[in-house]
């Protein structure tokens, strides 16, 4: 894993990587004491970043926002000694709050917890093709759906990169032309039901993840080109030629983010 870990404090970075050594040996590990070191090496890869809040030249947060920008997918844990800006760090999505004095456990228990889970990308049993068309393969052959808008709404879940999705969103993005009304409603689980029979047949039965009426897929199980595109990843960069899902309306946003990520980001500084 790509973790990052920024403290203007050097012996909390000290003691950080201390922590971090024992608990992720195999992994790149960097860290900083200044927050634009951080932004001069930006295009090194971050999966997670441990960041302190009270930082110099900018706070926690603003670093927070410039990480993630990049990164979208990258597991931000606040470290400090404060607790009033734990609400903005839960609206900005981080992974962890850590309070200072932090210790090992505390370490140990956020990496466990991650928002994003990152295993090693092969190790995934989905494959999935996002630039281009939409295509999913299993052991590298192609996965037959029952339906179409099945197929089309594991896109935009995918799309969605593990968030939350509720049945209003499904219909307005899979069935645009169609009311929220109980019939769309009822057609919107017999494609999630219809991507579980799919899926449970080919061996793989948590990929659709349920929580109050809301449905997301498991990033972890995904080895996605536009995952790897925005985890840094430089092969899938080299793959990107400016299309993404194209059968589908609703990725018109996502490939305006990734124009301009393209040409403003990555290839913006060549």
């Amino acid at each position: 894993m790509n973790i990052i870990a920024v403290d203007d404090d050097r012996a909390n970075v000290i003691m950080l990587q201390k922590i971090l050594d024992k608990l992720d040996k195999s992994s790149d590990h960097r860290y900083y004491t200044d927050p634009l070191k951080v932004l001069e090496e930006l295009d090194k890869p971050i999966e997670t970043a441990f960041v302190d809040i009270g930082l110099p030249h900018m706070n926690g947060l603003e670093l927070a926002e410039r990480i993630t920008a990049r990164y979208p997918l990258c597991n931000v844990i606040f470290l400090t000694a404060h607790s009033e800006y734990a609400l903005r760090a839960f609206e900005m999505h981080a992974s962890g709050y850590i309070m200072k004095p932090f210790d090992y456990g505390k370490i140990e228990d956020a990496l466990t917890h991650l928002r994003f889970r990152t295993p090693y990308f092969g190790s995934r049993p989905l494959q999935v093709q996002c630039f281009g068309s939409f295509e999913v393969f299993v052991n590298g052959e192609p996965v037959k759906f029952g339906r179409q808008k099945s197929k089309e709404l594991l896109a935009y879940l995918i799309d969605r990169r593990g968030a939350l999705c509720s049945m209003d969103m499904m219909i307005g993005n899979v069935e645009p032309d169609r009311p929220d009304d109980e019939a769309s409603r009822s057609r919107i689980r017999v494609y999630i039901g219809d991507l579980k029979v799919t899926f449970l047949r080919l061996g793989i039965d948590d990929l659709i993840v349920r929580s109050s009426g809301t449905f997301a897929v498991d990033p972890a199980l995904l080895d996605c080109d536009y995952y790897r595109y925005l985890s840094g990843d430089p092969y899938a960069i080299s793959r990107y030629s400016g299309e993404y899902m194209t059968q589908y309306s609703f990725a018109e946003e996502t490939r305006a983010f990734l124009e301009m990520k393209y040409y403003g980001g990555f290839h913006g500084d060549e």
